[in-house]
């Protein structure tokens, strides 16, 4: 599998993943991404280079946006003091479930946030959705605090509050081939700790 930037002629592809995974989580009994999400503000993302596609031959397998913004009202100053990067909308295809795709792509996304010069990998999941957070535990996540004051980007009131972290670091595990560019080296990072990751695929 390789992962690349996604361009605008995905856009379609990536509301139509959505939309199968939120009847997903419907199924689950969680309301998780319940309200559509504004395809301007996901464009504006893609134009940004911030998101990413998995793909395995012909399919989109997953897709991660991977970003230095944070989202307004959930990270303090005194969070944003130390670098980060922000993982949101992590989204497997329900025909690659069951090989931890997800967690591929987290330690793909920590590792080019070392790369970058981010101290952490850091998220927000949804409020009520515990396996949600249960998992991102799992992949050595560590609860910061709650937020439940404000309102969402895409209307309404805050439903993804919970905010986790985890330290940036290289991985050589995650089995995807990168065909992304290079992150933008940090001052006084050797260049040679910056090479892609070019692990071969599973």
């Amino acid at each position: 599998m390789i992962i690349e930037r996604a361009t605008a002629d995905d856009l379609d592809a990536l509301l139509a993943f959505r939309r199968e995974a939120s009847s997903w989580l419907t199924a689950l009994g969680t309301d998780q991404w319940q309200r559509p999400y504004p395809a301007d503000k996901l464009l504006g993302t893609i134009e940004a280079g911030e998101v990413f596609m998995v793909r395995d031959g012909g399919r989109t397998a997953a897709t991660i946006t991977l970003t230095p913004e944070a989202e307004e009202g959930l990270w303090t100053d005194r969070d944003l003091r130390e670098e980060s990067r922000f993982v949101n909308k992590l989204t497997v295809a329900r025909s690659h479930a069951g090989q931890d795709l997800g967690g591929r792509l987290l330690d793909w996304a920590g590792d080019r946030a070392f790369r970058s010069g981010a101290v952490w990998l850091r998220l927000d999941a949804w409020t009520t959705n515990r396996a949600l957070q249960d998992y991102y535990l799992r992949h050595g996540f560590t609860h910061v605090r709650t937020v439940t004051e404000g309102g969402a980007v895409n209307g309404g009131p805050r439903v993804s509050g919970w905010l986790a972290q985890r330290p940036a670091r290289l991985s050589a595990t995650h089995g995807l081939t990168d065909r992304t560019d290079l992150p933008e080296a940090p001052i006084g990072q050797p260049v040679a700790n910056r090479g892609h990751s070019q692990v071969p695929t599973r």
